[in-house]
């Protein structure tokens, strides 16, 4: 009799200490009531479930909600998938990678290089872990809807600044407020960010002008 040796590779981004925690999981470890993956600060863990159902449940830290995600998978997607994401509700983000290990390891670059676009080049991604604690922007749907209308109009070529030949923009996460600003001329805007409300008033934009 030929045991099934089959195992994974897990990994998450601690949304307190921005670290990312990965393991090796084999399907015989799924047999305890409950495996814990904590990151080494302490601050969180993502929990894994084997149902009585024989499917898999996670809980799995959000990097950009207060709340962590739950998840269903079955195991043929948990155990045979070369590489398998699951994304943040609200914002869109991937915040847990399953499958092969150079291919998790891959997602995650990937993953960092989407989130530094998002909180700008002179951020860092400690300092979105230490902007998702802040409580004025605990709503992940201010976050999302702010950021989506902020790529949307530079994507058009809609964010303007003093710079004739077109300008260079970040995006800086502030307290109650995100900022847009070009590197090249520091022309700024500064956008309310600290209710749903404000953020669905600056969907109505048609265009940005940085002053």
């Amino acid at each position: 009799m030929v045991l099934d040796q089959k195992q994974t590779t897990i990994a998450y981004r601690c949304p307190e200490c921005g670290s990312v925690v990965r393991s090796i999981v084999g399907v015989f470890s799924l047999t305890a009531d409950m495996i814990k993956l904590k990151c080494p600060c302490g601050g969180s863990s993502l929990d894994i479930v084997y149902t009585n159902d024989k499917k898999i449940r996670l809980t799995v830290p959000c990097f950009i909600c207060p709340s962590p995600h739950s998840y269903l998978l079955s195991t043929s997607v948990f155990f045979d998938r070369d590489i398998f994401a699951l994304s943040c509700t609200y914002s869109g983000i991937d915040i847990c990678f399953i499958g092969k290990e150079d291919e998790v390891d891959k997602a995650i670059a990937e993953n960092e290089a989407e989130l530094h676009e998002l909180i700008g080049e002179t951020s860092s991604i400690n300092e979105l872990s230490s902007m998702r604690k802040r409580e004025n922007l605990t709503d992940p749907q201010v976050l999302e809807i702010v950021s989506y209308v902020i790529k949307e109009f530079e994507e058009e070529g809609n964010i303007h600044c003093k710079c004739k030949d077109g300008g260079k923009y970040e995006v800086q996460i502030g307290d109650e407020y995100i900022f847009i600003v070009c590197k090249k001329c520091g022309a700024e805007i500064k956008i309310p960010a600290g209710s749903v409300s404000s953020a669905q008033a600056f969907l109505e934009r048609d265009e940005i002008i940085l002053s």
